[in-house]
């Protein structure tokens, strides 16, 4: 599965989502996930937030897991509500959000992701 950057990739197999992890640790990109279920009103109403995240800051990945369809991700990740929005940076949470807190989810995308280019920008001079 080739990563598109500017839109969130749906993993639906715990290989998509290994892939994708090991994808994120190679490029050191932070990876936003978003934690969802199809019964969940909340995380419909801000499935079209992220999606316009992913337009606006296409250097970070965004991928979206459903927690019905890969309980073992979700168990593994300690998912207990939803919608739940994990930060990765090389494999380790260095923030999440939990619930559809658009303002709040804005915000950390925002601050997540201006300190990764930051870092890639010191790590290239």
């Amino acid at each position: 599965m080739a990563a598109e950057e500017g839109q969130v990739i749906a993993c639906h197999t715990t290989e998509a989502w290994d892939e994708q992890l090991r994808k994120g640790n190679e490029t050191k990109k932070l990876i936003v996930v978003d934690f969802t279920a199809s019964w969940c009103g909340p995380c419909r109403f801000i499935a079209p937030i992220l999606a316009e995240l992913a337009r606006k800051t296409p250097e970070v990945t965004f991928l979206k897991v459903d927690v019905d369809e890969l309980k073992k991700v979700a168990e593994d990740w300690a998912v207990e509500a939803m919608p739940t929005f994990m930060f990765l940076k090389e494999g380790k949470i260095v923030d999440k959000v939990v619930g559809a807190k658009k303002d709040e989810l804005v915000l950390k995308v925002g601050q997540h992701a201006a300190a990764a280019a930051a870092a890639a920008a010191t790590a290239s001079a």
